[in-house]
C-alpha cells in the first residue's frame, strides 16, 4: 500500500499526525498503532538499501508495541475542590521506573486548547478535556514518555506521569464559587462549571510527591500545545515543589503561541485568550502582568516566560501548523476560504502567503530572541509544518524526524537536559532546501538538511 501513495498523500497522513496532538484529541489506538507500525516497516525496508547514517537505523526501532498506562484517578482531590469543569476529580497516568531512571521523573502535561466561553466549556464537559468520566482507562505511553531506549534514548527508564487536562485554562483558573449559568436553552440551561485548574495542578503534585517525587534526583517538567503553555505556567512553581532535587528543568513543545495580527489585521488570539482569562479569573496567577495590558496578554508565553528563572527548552516548529490555522489564519478572518489549501498543506501556499508564513516565523524568532540570551535555556526550532512534536513517536526520535545540526529533536534535549552542549538551533526557513520523497523516508541527513518533512 505504502509504495503506492503519492507525496501529496504521504504529507497528508503527516499533517493528520501532527493535528491529533494541536487538538490534544486520543489517537485512534490500535489503527494509530497499526499505522506506524507498518511506516516503521516502510522506513527500515527502504533504510537496508540505502546509505544511512548508523543511529538512523535502530535495528529495533517500530518493532515494539506502544505500552498501555492505566488511568489513576485522584477521588480525594474534590475534598480540596480540585476538580474537572464538571466536578469530576482530576487523574494521570503513571509508569513506574526502573533501573538507574528509578529515581528520576518526568512529568508531561496534556494539551488540547482552551475553552473562552460557557458554550465551548459545556461542550468540553461532555469529552476527556473537561471530565474524567470521559477519560480513557489507559493511554500509550509514546515519544517523550516511551520505554523504548530505540525511541526515547534519554528518558526511557524514568518514572514518568501524563496527567490529564480537564479544566480549559492550561491548569490556572481559581474560581472558588461553582459557576452556574442561565441561558434561554433548554438543554443547557442551570449547567455548572468549576473552574479550577490550579487546584488541580495542586492536587496532582501532592499525590505525586507522596509518591517519590519529592526524593527525585532529577526532575523534568514537560508539555505539549496548552500543556506547553501551562510548562511555562507552571515551571517556577514546579522548581519551588523541589527544593532537594538537584536538577529541574521544563520542556515546552508547541506551546510559544505569538500575540500577532491574523491576516485580516486583527488579533484574534488575544480576543480567544481574553475570554479564557475572565472566564477563569486567570490574571491574579500573573503578577508580571500590568494594569494596561489586557487580560489575555498575560496569558501569552512571552509574557510569562519574562518572571521564569528555572532553566527550560522550548521546542516549536516555526511554522506551527496549528498557530497557522487558528492564529494567522482563523475562518473568521477568512470569509472567503482563500487560505483553505495553505491550511491544509504549505506546498500548496502562494507566493504572498508564503511572504506571509516567513513574516510569522519571524515574529517567532523576535519573540524568543530575548531568551536565546539565557545561558540554561535550550531551543529547537525546526521547519515543519505540524504542532506538537514530543508526543509523537516518528518526529520525537525516529529514522525519519527532523534533524537540526544532525541532532533529533529528542538528541537535541538530552544533550540541553544533561548539559553534554548547549543547544539553541534554529532551522533555515522553507522551502531553503528541497528534497525527494526517498531522501525524507530513509532520513537522510546532513547539516544543510532543512525543512525534510515539508517537501516530499
Amino acid at each position: 500500500m505504502w509504495k503506492n501513495l503519492s507525496g501529496h498523500q504521504l504529507r497528508l497522513w503527516w499533517r493528520r499526525l501532527g493535528r491529533r496532538g494541536a487538538a490534544g484529541a486520543a489517537f485512534a489506538g490500535a489503527a494509530f498503532a497499526v499505522a506506524l507500525l507498518v511506516a516503521a516497516a516502510l522506513l527500515f525496508t527502504v533504510s537496508r538499501h540505502a546509505d544511512v547514517p548508523r543511529e538512523a537505523s535502530t535495528p529495533s526501532y517500530g518493532h515494539r508495541l506502544h505500552t498501555l498506562v492505566d488511568l489513576t484517578i485522584i477521588h480525594s482531590a474534590k475534598d480540596k475542590g480540585a476538580v474537572c469543569l464538571d466536578g469530576t476529580p482530576p487523574a494521570y497516568h503513571f509508569q513506574p521506573g526502573f533501573g538507574d531512571g528509578s529515581q528520576n521523573w518526568l512529568l508531561h502535561l496534556e494539551g488540547g486548547s482552551w475553552c473562552p466561553n460557557f458554550k465551548s466549556c459545556a461542550q468540553r464537559k461532555q469529552t476527556n478535556l473537561g471530565s474524567s468520566a470521559h477519560m480513557d482507562s489507559r493511554a500509550e505511553f509514546v515519544g517523550i514518555l516511551s520505554d523504548d531506549p530505540a525511541q526515547n534514548p534519554d528518558f526511557y527508564n524514568w518514572n514518568k506521569v501524563k496527567v490529564k487536562y480537564c479544566d480549559g485554562a492550561s491548569f490556572s483558573g481559581n474560581v472558588e464559587n461553582e459557576v452556574k449559568i442561565l441561558i434561554y436553552d433548554p438543554i443547557q440551561n442551570g449547567t455548572s462549571f468549576f473552574f479550577r485548574g490550579q487546584r488541580i495542578w495542586e492536587a496532582v503534585m501532592d499525590e505525586l510527591l507522596s509518591k517519590g517525587l519529592s526524593r527525585a534526583k532529577q526532575a523534568f517538567l514537560t508539555g505539549c500545545s496548552a500543556g506547553g503553555l501551562s510548562t511555562y505556567i507552571h515551571c517556577d512553581d514546579f522548581r519551588a515543589l523541589l527544593p532537594k532535587t538537584p536538577t529541574v528543568k521544563c520542556l515546552a513543545d508547541g506551546g510559544f503561541f505569538l500575540d500577532v495580527e491574523d491576516i485580516s489585521g486583527r488579533r484574534y488570539m488575544r480576543g480567544f485568550y481574553n475570554g479564557v482569562a475572565q472566564l477563569q479569573d486567570v490574571r491574579k496567577k500573573f503578577p508580571h502582568c500590568s494594569s494596561d495590558m489586557e487580560p489575555g496578554q498575560c496569558f501569552f508565553p512571552r509574557e510569562v516566560a519574562k518572571g521564569i528563572t528555572t532553566p527550560m527548552f522550548i521546542l516549536n516548529p516555526a511554522y506551527d501548523v496549528w498557530q497557522v490555522e487558528h492564529v494567522l489564519s482563523p475562518e473568521g478572518s477568512d470569509p472567503q476560504n482563500l487560505w483553505g489549501d495553505c491550511r491544509m498543506d504549505i506546498t500548496k501556499c502562494s507566493s504572498k502567503q508564503l511572504e506571509i508564513l516567513q513574516g510569522f516565523r519571524k515574529e517567532l524568532l523576535d519573540a524568543i530572541s530575548e531568551l536565546k540570551n539565557k545561558r540554561d535555556w535550550g531551543m529547537f526550532i525546526d521547519s515543519c509544518f505540524i504542532h506538537c512534536q514530543s508526543m509523537n513517536t516518528l518526529t520525537w526520535h525516529s529514522p525519519s524526524a527532523t534533524r537540526i545540526n544532525n541532532k533529533t529533536a529528542a538528541e537535541a534535549v538530552g544533550d540541553w537536559f544533561f548539559g553534554r552542549r548547549e543547544v539553541k538551533e534554529i532551522d533555515c526557513e522553507y522551502p531553503a532546501t528541497r528534497h525527494a520523497t526517498m531522501q525524507f523516508l530513509i532520513g537522510h541527513t546532513s547539516k544543510t538538511d532543512c525543512c525534510r518533512i515539508l517537501v516530499i
